[in-house]
């Protein structure tokens, strides 16, 4: 530990020896596995233009409108991947440790997409135009973090990994398809891999800077996005997203960001001064009014649905 700040490149060094243990246990760990299986071919059929087969219609669709949008957001997240690992690539570099690591990260999240969206248009649930559409207005708007340096990006991607396999998995669950459910819980397990992988470093980086660690949490937790939040109509999908109970403020609360900073200890971190301490402080005023903030959206939702449940019953 040191009481002075260290630079990028000196946090990207002495976290390298971690970078290439967890590296390490996470080539151990993860499973080999192959979309393809995952998908069900036999249900596909030609679409119309260039084959000449059936068009696509709503009809076709055995998922329900808020299944359909989650999977849409989710898979749009993901196609964004060249932007992300440039991201990755431009700040951890491509040598080494880090080097491999964002390499190996890149190629498991390259599955996701093809994975998805075969599934969606094997299974005719979305319109394959409007979706392809949207995925070529979303990459070329591209993503740029917002929370730029070794520290913060580390803070986001421990988060976010989390909130992704979270999202994945309660889509599955409420997609009413078992087919589907189990592709997602799959991807959910290497967005769950993923977020140890950087989970580990961040806890590394409290042991190496616990102030400037303290603060780059604070800010990425206080500003958090998800990394789809530029996908064209986000926030009023995120809101039919919430609204069904698959990603909103309680679950992101008390399943994503709670779940992190208990396991690093990070609300009972000694050794702090300054900054970091004021650090400490500020995040834990901004999880009271989190926390608050996902009583009141849940107990509001809770009584829409009662409404509406009673309104079906007269």
């Amino acid at each position: 530990m040191t009481t002075e700040p260290f630079s990028e490149l000196a946090l990207l060094t002495e976290l390298e020896p971690v970078v290439e243990d967890n590296l390490n246990r996470h080539l151990g760990t993860a499973k080999e596995w192959f979309p393809h299986e995952y998908v069900p071919w036999s249900e596909g059929t030609d679409f119309d233009g260039v084959l000449g087969g059936q068009a696509w219609e709503p009809g076709q669709s055995k998922l329900s409108d808020v299944a359909r949008t989650s999977l849409v957001v989710n898979l749009l997240t993901e196609d964004n991947l060249p932007s992300y690992h440039h991201e990755i690539a431009t700040l951890f570099g491509r040598d080494g440790a880090w080097g491999t690591w964002v390499h190996r990260w890149t190629a498991e999240e390259g599955r996701h997409g093809i994975a998805i969206r075969d599934y969606l248009l094997a299974t005719r649930a979305v319109d394959p135009v409007a979706l392809e559409r949207a995925r070529m207005t979303h990459m070329e708007n591209g993503f740029s973090t917002e929370h730029q340096g070794v520290l913060p990006s580390i803070s986001y991607v421990s988060f976010q990994e989390l909130a992704t396999r979270v999202a994945h998995r309660n889509t599955g669950r409420i997609s009413d398809d078992p087919v589907c459910d189990q592709l997602l819980a799959r991807v959910a397990q290497d967005e769950n891999l993923h977020m140890l992988f950087y989970r580990n470093l961040l806890g590394a980086a409290f042991e190496l800077a616990p102030n400037e660690a303290m603060r780059a949490v604070c800010g990425v937790v206080k500003a958090f996005q998800m990394p789809g939040h530029g996908i064209e109509n986000f926030r009023r999908k995120s809101v039919q997203i919430a609204k069904a109970g698959i990603y909103d403020l309680r679950i992101h609360h008390d399943e994503v960001i709670m779940p992190i900073l208990r396991q690093l200890r990070v609300l009972e971190r000694t050794g702090l001064s300054g900054d970091g301490e004021a650090a400490r402080e500020e995040l834990a005023a901004f999880l009271a009014d989190l926390d608050q903030a996902a009583s009141r959206f849940t107990e509001m939702r809770d009584r829409a649905n009662a409404r509406r449940q009673e309104q079906r019953s007269r």
